[in-house]
């Protein structure tokens, strides 16, 4: 059982967690069962990175949130199976990570390579943010979404959102590059 899973299964029997510090801190209208507490101390360290927030301000449980939200809004808005519906929700958590980690490249440079501009294959702005271009060029794509993709998949599944087995794998097309 994941760190994920044990808080889930603890919030479903009514106990509510949050961190003070490096600490659990619950809330019950009742003493939890003994089963409850054991695996809220098996599982204390993950848990804790779960509940306190990142870099960016997001924690575990807020880009869980967030991604069932969208899942709900696909599958019952949107009219999407379940499967679907997740499916999109993870692209969709993918992009917003994509969108508060963003990269940066060298004052003329490419982000991904060190070569410079090259007449024959010149660094398009891929985009502009006021911390600066983004160039790229069109031969250091590929590599760079496939990497910029596994980071993303990274980072949220260690926050528990782990990635659908039908995850396309068009990464321009799908998930918003």
């Amino acid at each position: 059982m994941s760190a994920a899973e044990a808080l889930k299964a603890v919030r479903a029997a009514g106990v509510r967690v949050g961190i003070d510090g490096d600490d659990l801190v619950m809330e019950a209208m009742a003493p939890p069962p003994s089963a409850l507490l054991d695996l809220l101390s098996r599982h204390k360290a993950g848990i804790v990175m779960l509940l306190r927030p990142a870099d960016e301000g997001w924690s575990a449980e807020d880009w869980q949130i967030f991604f069932h939200e969208r899942a709900g809004i696909a599958e019952f808005d949107g009219g999407l199976s379940r499967g679907q519906a997740e499916a999109c929700a993870f692209a969709c958590c993918a992009v917003e990570w994509l969108n508060r980690h963003p990269m940066r490249s060298p004052p003329g440079g490419c982000l991904s390579c060190d070569c410079g501009d090259q007449a024959h294959d010149p660094e398009p702005p891929y985009g502009v943010e006021s911390a600066g271009d983004a160039c790229l060029h069109s031969r250091c794509r590929p590599a760079l979404f496939a990497g910029r993709k596994a980071e993303a998949v990274a980072a949220l599944e260690a926050t528990g959102i782990v990635a659908p087995a039908n995850l396309p794998d068009d990464f321009g097309k799908n998930w918003g590059m």
